[in-house]
């Protein structure tokens, strides 16, 4: 359905109460935990060469996207599926704001974002965005060159999720992301400044205030977007919450 590339994911993670995303999950998911940690991230990234069912978006296939997002997972009748739920996503296309609501459901929102791409070590990679009149901003300092994921990471977790999840009234939805797996960076420091209130509430501002728990950059890669299906929930875990163990 869509096709894309996302490009230079600036991630910061953040430890947050399960309880104030409880009223957000999907019905038939649960939390996926890092070591028993919920965790939310804010991510900035390039959105490139995007297509809809092979059409290119006449003018809107590139753009910046900033998004804060959970980690949730489902028993599917072929076994776990690692997904991801989206709290806001920020662009600076109206069109695209309409279509991602249209299409899939998602809480997508217009403001003007900026980016600053120089993924090299000793560059910057940020991404600024405007509420209320003001400029804010979050990014991340590379330190190193781009390496394959380590296995049982925290990157590992934060990137390794590969199907979204949506509430749509009574219905959940589920679609697939398709990606090979991403190269990523350490970094040196990251930021995260601007009208967090304005953009996510006072809960989530608290939260976003304070030091990342994690930052890292991903590399990105080509991607495919599959269309949204409502979950028969008979065939999927009975209850929300969450397991005390990492997958």
């Amino acid at each position: 359905m869509l096709s894309a590339e996302w490009r230079w994911l600036a991630i910061l993670n953040y430890e947050i109460e399960p309880a104030l995303l409880a009223p957000l999950i999907p019905p038939g998911t649960e939390f996926d935990l890092w070591q028993g940690r919920c965790v939310i991230s804010i991510v900035g990234f390039r959105f490139l060469r995007t297509r809809m069912w092979g059409l290119s978006l006449l003018g809107h296939g590139d753009f910046d996207e900033i998004n804060l997002r959970f980690y949730v997972r489902r028993e599917a009748p072929d076994g776990e599926r690692r997904g991801v739920v989206f709290i806001k996503e920020i662009v600076p296309r109206r069109a695209v704001v309409w279509v991602a609501r249209t299409l899939y459901g998602e809480n997508y929102h217009w403001l003007p974002i900026e980016h600053e791409v120089r993924p090299e070590p000793g560059g910057r990679v940020e991404y600024r965005f405007k509420s209320n009149g003001a400029w804010g901003r979050m990014g991340v300092t590379p330190y190193g060159l781009v390496e394959p994921l380590v296995a049982g990471s925290e990157a590992e977790f934060t990137v390794e999720h590969y199907w979204g999840y949506t509430k749509r009234g009574a219905c959940t939805s589920e679609y697939q992301v398709d990606h090979p797996c991403w190269r990523v960076a350490s970094v040196r420091d990251a930021v995260l400044e601007g009208d967090l209130a304005g953009l996510y509430g006072p809960d989530f501002a608290a939260v976003l205030s304070g030091p990342p728990a994690s930052a890292l950059l991903a590399e990105g890669s080509a991607v495919t977007v599959g269309a949204g299906h409502c979950l028969d929930l008979a065939e999927t875990v009975p209850n929300h919450g969450y397991r005390e163990e990492n997958a």
